[in-house]
Order: structure tokens, then sequence, then C-alpha cells
């Protein structure tokens, strides 16, 4: 007789057990996070959102938000964070050793052998062919982005804030970092109410 198994939410997981979640988590999306940076975003919020229910849509928004306005690789940075949220110091550590074991291995071992296959089409075509995912990915991250900031400011004004964003980040090439900081300065000054979500 097969027993079905019986997902226990995060909150209620004994304290090995959220840790043992928290490197599954982050150790999975840094081993598929192929590039790094922008490309494990998705697979972190996969993890986190979707999956171990760590937190919810608008509290992964607000910590992708807040850790591109800082220095530093923003896999490590939300690792970081999320890590000590949901595990307090020892999470933390839990989550950067997970984020950067798959990393520091495969970098050993790829660069240990680079030399001796570099130059076959098979290994350039490897590479080639994974771009065209992470674009997907990032795309699809892109789009729940946009259906939440209707939810939350309604398509006139979060349009506004794209084209002033795309304006300034395109067109004047100024930092996404001092973008987001003085959007959230703002946002902070001048309170934006919701609006419908019809508009």
């Amino acid at each position: 007789m097969v027993t079905k198994k019986i997902s226990i939410p995060f909150e209620e997981r004994e304290f090995w057990g959220k840790q043992r979640a928290i490197f599954i988590a982050f150790f999975r999306s840094g081993i598929l996070g192929f590039g790094g940076g922008p490309s494990t975003i998705p697979l972190v919020k996969k993890e986190v959102v979707d999956i171990f229910k760590m937190m919810n849509d608008e509290e992964f928004s607000d910590v992708l938000s807040i850790g591109n306005t800082l220095p530093g690789p923003i896999a490590t940075k939300m690792a970081g964070y999320i890590g000590y949220r949901v595990g307090g110091w020892l999470g933390l550590v839990t989550a950067l050793v997970a984020t950067v074991l798959p990393t520091v291995v495969l970098m050993i071992l790829l660069l240990a052998s680079l030399n001796e296959f570099k130059d076959f089409d098979f290994v350039k075509g490897m590479t080639n062919g994974v771009v065209p995912v992470v674009a997907v990915m990032l795309g699809v991250l892109t789009w729940d982005f946009l259906k939440k900031s209707k939810k939350s400011l309604g398509w006139k004004i979060g349009a506004i804030i794209l084209a002033a964003s795309f304006v300034a980040m395109i067109l004047l090439g100024i930092h996404p970092g001092i973008v987001i900081a003085v959007l959230l300065i703002l946002a902070l000054a001048l309170p934006i109410k919701k609006e419908g979500a019809d508009k």
C-alpha cells in the first residue's frame, strides 16, 4: 500500500527540518542557476515561495527590491537575508553555504578540465543553448512582477514607473540600484494609493 506524502508547512517544521529545507532550496537554485546573478532569481522564487512557502510573493518582491539596491551579488544577499529571516543565524549560514557550495565545487571541477575541452563545438553549443532558457525564466518572472504591480498600483501608475525606469536605466544609463533607491524614497515620501484593478 502506497501512502501519500503530506507536506508539512514551513512554519510547523522543527528546527532541523527548517535548516534542511533552507539548504535544499538554496542548493538547488545555486546549482541550477546557470550564469549566476539574475538567472538564479526565478529559481530562488520557485523554491522559497512556491515549493517551501517560506514567504509569499509580496515579501519576496520586497527582498528582491532591497537586495538590488545594495552592493554585491544578488544571490548571496537574498540567501543570507531569507536564511536569517526563516532560520535565524544558523539559517543564514546554511543558506549562504548552500548557495556558494555548488559554484565553488563546479568551478574547481570545470576549470581543471576546461582547457582540454574549450575548443570542442559541443561545449560551445551547451553554453549557447542555455541562454534562451534563462531568457524565458527571466521573462516569466518579469510578467509576474508586472501583474503584481497592476494589483498593488494599477496599470496607470505601474506603466508610468515602468516607463520612467526604462528611460533612466536603458536610455540614460543610470544604475538600477539608484533607480530603485529613488523609487523607495518616493514611496516613503509620497505614499501611492492603490488604484482600481480595472485601471
